[in-house]
This record gives C-alpha cells, structure tokens and sequence, in this order.
C-alpha cells in the first residue's frame, strides 16, 4: 500500500476503499480512472444521524495521518495539535475524516500505483490531476461511508483549495468550510517556484523520465532541492532570522567549503533529506500541478463571486500576517467574493511571524478560532457528537 517500509509491522496503516468500473472516476483532463483507490483514516465515531462528520484535507505534502502517528516516519499526526478528544476539531464529538488526496503517495491511487493495463507502475502515464478531480474521489469515500452532508470541511493551504472546491461542486453537502491560508488561484510567484521543483526533480539522472520505479533507484537529489525550495517558502523572514540569522554550523568557523557553513542551511538539509524519506517524487509533480492549475473563477467568466452564487454553506476563512505564499489580501479576496454573493462568512487574520506555516503550529487564537466556528456551525445544525 506505501512506497516505504513501515516503521512497525504492527503500525496503523488507516484504511482504503477500492472503486471498480461501476465506481469510474472522471478526470478534467478527458481520462477516466475505472480501477482505483483512496487511502484514508477516520477519528471518532459517527452519530446515528450520520450529521457529525468532519472533513479534513491536506496540504501539498500531507497525508491522511491528521492526528495519528505516521506509519513510516513514526512521526506525530500533522495536525494533532488541531484535532483530537476535546481539542478544536474534538473527536469526542465528532467524527473525522482525513484522506490521501489522488495523485498522492500514501495509498491512494497515483503515478507510483499498479497500472492495470501493463501491471508497472504508472509513472508520467498517470493522467494529470486537478483539485477538483481530488474532490471528486473524496465525494466517492463520503458516499461509500455513508454520509450525505458534512458538519465542516476545513484545511490549511492546498487543503483550504479543497474546502473551497468542494463549497463550489457541492454546495449542497457542505454545512461548513474553514479554508485557512490559501487563496482561490495561484499567483505567477508560487508557480514559479513550483516549476523550480518541478525542475530540479526532472533534472536528476535518477528520474528516468518518471520511469525510476522500473529501474530501483529515486531522484532523492532533485526531490530534497525542491522540497528546499518550496520549505523556504512555508517560513518568514523574521521566523528563518529568530531561529537560525547568520550561525554557523561549527564552532571552528567557516570551512572555505561548499559543505553546510550556516545553521539555516544545514536545517533546509534536513528538511530535503526527511522528505525524500516519505515521499514520491512523481507525485510531487503532479500534486503541485494540480495547485498551479487551480482557479475557483475560471468557469465564471473570471468573476470569483459567481462561483459562490447561491452557496448556503457557512464561512469562516483565516489567514496569517506573515504568509507571503498566501498572503492576507488573497484571503480577503475570497471573503469580498463571499460577502458580494451574499454568503455567511467571516474572516480572522492572525498576527504571527511564523510565516504559511504557522497554521501548523501551536497558535492560540487560531485554535480559539476554529472551536468557535465549528460549535457555533454544529448547534445551528442541532449536532450532536
């Protein structure tokens, strides 16, 4: 089911529900996926009106393990700090639901999966995805769970892209959405540094134009440049200055070398290594095209608020001073097209210095934030966990 061993053979691998031909999946592109897959974990219990069930989507690089150890890394669940018995998303009360989006590399269907037509893995014969088509595959899991209408989807970054899109296709399931950090498109800057990404892993004598699978090799070079590249941008200015500013890496100075002098190099070091550990090159490609291709307006003339005519769904929409990847103002345009068509939303900017990022971290009013609106959100509903 995963690319990379398990750190226990006893670890918890979540769940994955496997769709034939009479479950065939429709992309953008014009293909259709008819044997298919999507991996995904759940926290909680759902009630018997089936109306407690919280979506949670992920950011570029996430995975289904919201709030669990991660069965390769070993690691802490990505948003445990967000999500657990009596936490602001409180799994005492509700029923959560974390999936792999498609095209990723944690069990659900992507470039590494079995081809059914050649029995290799498919490698760049993947179709191209979008967000869209993700939300698709997500509206087959929530059938096949049995829920027709979710209390809240919500999620940070690539994530928040997925709560709006799923407001947009299915208004109608949809009581509540919390995109955080995120925006309705991509700017020329964030899809240029994907390309740059996308480059260096090209680049690398170990891709085999996306075919290493075949050859037992990864190009673990060219992933960690771009998971660098792109970690940079997660940060800020003043967050990259208060931890590392100018330190060096050993005491004895600099080495007149091309080894890590600095601290903060030595930390993006890291940070590609550890990466390459966990995920899929071939899927960094596609997951970062689907974002780039993102655009909530494009099939409304171009005029965001179309998109949101007629949408019943509650909003609450954060963003963070310090986000320059997705800065302020293209939350604020989201909640301008939200109020122009006349929608229930609000919209919290939090004062933080911790950069795109900080919707990972431990930020207090964030957290009082989502507690807030997700109570406020299941009571008008009459939820109850």
């Amino acid at each position: 089911m995963f690319l990379r061993p398990l750190t226990a053979p006893d670890a918890d691998r979540g769940e994955a529900v496997e769709f034939g031909p009479d479950k065939a999946l429709a992309l953008d592109c014009g293909r259709t996926l008819t044997n298919w897959r999507l991996a995904y974990k759940t926290y909680g219990k759902l009630n018997a009106a089936r109306s407690n069930a919280i979506l949670i989507c992920h950011a570029l690089t996430g995975d289904q393990f919201v709030a669990s150890a991660h069965p390769v890394t070993g690691k802490p669940g990505w948003w445990e700090t967000m999500v657990g018995p009596g936490k602001p998303v409180d799994t005492d009360r509700f029923f959560v639901i974390g999936s792999n989006v498609l095209g990723g590399c944690m069990g659900s269907s992507g470039p590494a999966s079995t081809d059914p037509a050649t029995g290799k893995p498919y490698g760049l014969d993947f179709p191209l995805i979008t967000i869209r088509d993700m939300v698709r595959a997500q509206t087959f899991l929530i059938d096949h769970l049995g829920i027709d209408r979710l209390m809240c989807v919500m999620g940070g970054s690539m994530g928040g892209m997925q709560a709006l899109q799923w407001t947009v296709s299915h208004p109608e399931r949809v009581v509540a959405a919390m995109p955080i950090a995120c925006a309705a498109r991509h700017s020329a800057q964030n899809i240029a540094f994907h390309e740059v990404g996308r480059q260096a892993i090209m680049a690398d004598p170990e891709w085999h134009g996306g075919a290493y699978y075949e050859h037992g090799t990864q190009p673990s070079k060219g992933l960690a440049v771009a998971r660098m590249a792109a970690h940079i941008t997660y940060l800020s200015e003043p967050a990259l200055q208060r931890k590392f500013g100018r330190n060096l890496q050993n005491a004895g100075g600099i080495s007149f070398a091309f080894a890590p002098d600095f601290q903060v190099e030595s930390y993006l070091h890291h940070q590609g290594s550890a990466f390459v550990d966990r995920f899929d090159a071939n899927s960094y490609l596609y997951i970062t095209r689907a974002t780039d291709y993102f655009d909530i307006a494009a099939d409304y003339g171009g005029v965001l608020a179309e998109a949101f005519r007629g949408c019943k769904t509650r909003f609450c929409l954060i963003s963070f001073t310090s986000d320059w990847l997705y800065p302020t103002f293209e939350n604020k345009r989201i909640a301008h097209a939200l109020n122009a068509a006349a929608a229930n939303v609000s919209f919290v900017e939090i004062e933080s210095d911790r950069g795109h990022d900080a919707f990972l971290l431990n930020e207090p009013q964030m957290f009082a934030t989502v507690r807030g609106f997700i109570t406020a959100a299941a009571a008008s509903e009459g939820v109850a966990g």
